[in-house]
């Protein structure tokens, strides 16, 4: 992953220059975004001024605009909009051309499929992206619960009760409650949180400088709290939390220096430490634990034996570095995401290449996601578009969701049922909500 040297990486591909100040100078709103530090009345106000804000799947339906932009009263058409996005919009690349290069070597698909339909965009749910190649903050772990960063806050958001409740402020000093060999009972003070992952009732939020905060959402408090390492480039790029064949919780937790590590979180202890070649910006682990993919500062991935950290595959065919990773629940197929705006399908049956290629519109693909069933995969970019195909399509049927804004993460509800989406604007930021889209045409029948 790219050194991350204050704002200059941030302001050039990021929101500053991609948000939607443009449309903005023809609004007069009442509010535009409230500092990190806005008092509880003002952020409520705030919230309540977006909640009239929110579009519904009935109102967009009646033509409302899903992030709620009032086109007819602007200068600009959404078409014109979008025409520019593409045209103007700036991908990250550590070797230059890649996107280009890549372009010519992805599949065709078909648009145009509906595999999850428009809920709800509510825009009192801001999140927010600290390091602009770093896109996992969104965390579902029902339809209806969704977790994620805003600000300084880690807060969880229920699309049922409409109803946001801060489950840890990473700002001031935070240090575990519980007492642990290996914890760092000094704990942290402010924050920066580079990566977030929400699963069986334990949060791990990843930092800047190597910090791991541990907190199980049914106890009080912070559980454990680690550095990973003390060097200059010591970001954590992603958490994956998981249970070992034996039942027990555990977390890998992939790092800028180099290293993969294995927490568990029933001792609470490091068990596994397997270092690279190049920085590891993603892994995640198969569904039955004896692989994991790798990937970061290199074109080619890897393959990993979980027992041991060998590799047992390279995996070839990008053109930059990678930042995503994700397995379908067979265990036999995972997919990679790079900044050569290609997501590739691979199959661990046949790793000389990969089995499908899959093309973004605008960036680098920073986020992948499988549905529990396996029937389909999302894709982000950094910005405007997530991808969704049918796997049982050989990846050929596409849904395309279109929208603007950059995307802080992505993620499936653990059903199947909810997509959400985080979208960080300083105008439009906020959460879309998609549903499964079902055929209960059978139903008729009984009518």
């Amino acid at each position: 992953m790219s050194d991350y040297n204050g704002d200059d990486l941030e302001d050039e591909y990021m929101a500053d220059e991609y948000d939607m100040d443009d449309l903005e100078d023809d609004m007069n709103a009442a509010f535009d975004g409230r500092d990190i530090d806005a008092s509880d009345s003002e952020v409520e106000d705030f919230d309540q001024l977006n909640k009239a804000a929110d579009t519904s799947a009935a109102q967009a339906r009646n033509g409302k605009d899903i992030q709620g932009i009032p086109w007819d009263s602007l200068t600009l058409t959404r078409k014109d909009y979008r025409k520019t996005r593409l045209e103007q919009y700036k991908n990250y690349e550590n070797i230059p051309n890649s996107g280009d290069e890549s372009a010519k070597k992805c599949m065709n698909t078909e648009k145009g499929s509906s595999f999850y339909e428009f809920r709800r965009n509510s825009r009192s749910v801001r999140s927010t992206i600290l390091h602009f190649q770093l896109r996992n903050l969104v965390w579902a772990t029902s339809k209806h619960d969704v977790y994620l960063l805003s600000n300084y806050s880690i807060s969880h958001w229920s699309s049922l009760t409409g109803c946001r409740s801060e489950i840890l402020n990473v700002k001031g000093h935070v240090a575990p409650s519980e007492k642990h060999p290996e914890s760092l009972l000094e704990g942290f003070t402010e924050t920066q949180v580079s990566t977030l992952a929400v699963k069986e009732r334990l949060l791990v939020a990843g930092g800047f400088q190597g910090e791991l905060i541990c907190k199980h959402l049914d106890r009080p408090g912070v559980s454990f709290c680690s550095r990973t390492t003390y060097t200059e480039n010591a970001i954590t790029n992603a958490v994956d939390i998981y249970r070992n064949s034996s039942g027990a919780l555990h977390f890998m937790a992939s790092n800028n220096d180099c290293g993969v590590r294995d927490f568990d979180m029933e001792r609470y202890k490091l068990v596994q430490l397997f270092r690279y070649l190049w920085p590891v910006n993603h892994s995640s682990l198969s569904p039955d634990g004896k692989l994991v993919a790798v990937v970061g500062d290199d074109p080619d991935g890897l393959l990993v034996d979980t027992s041991n950290g060998q590799t047992i595959g390279t995996l070839k065919g990008h053109l930059d570095y990678s930042f995503a990773s994700a397995w379908h629940p067979n265990g036999v197929t995972f997919a990679t995401g790079n900044q050569d705006k290609t997501c590739r399908i691979w199959d661990t049956r046949k790793l000389s290449e990969s089995v499908a290629v899959l093309k973004g519109n605008l960036g680098a693909v920073r986020s992948i996601r499988f549905t529990s069933d396996g029937r389909y995969v999302a894709m982000a970019e950094p910005a405007d578009f997530v991808h969704i195909y049918d796997t049982k399509s050989g990846y050929k049927k596409e849904q395309e969701i279109d929208f603007f804004g950059e995307i802080s993460g992505i993620s499936f509800s653990p059903d199947t049922e909810s997509l959400f989406i985080g979208v960080w604007d300083r105008t439009y930021g906020s959460l879309l909500e998609y549903g499964r889209t079902r055929d209960y045409t059978y139903l008729d029948s009984l009518l």
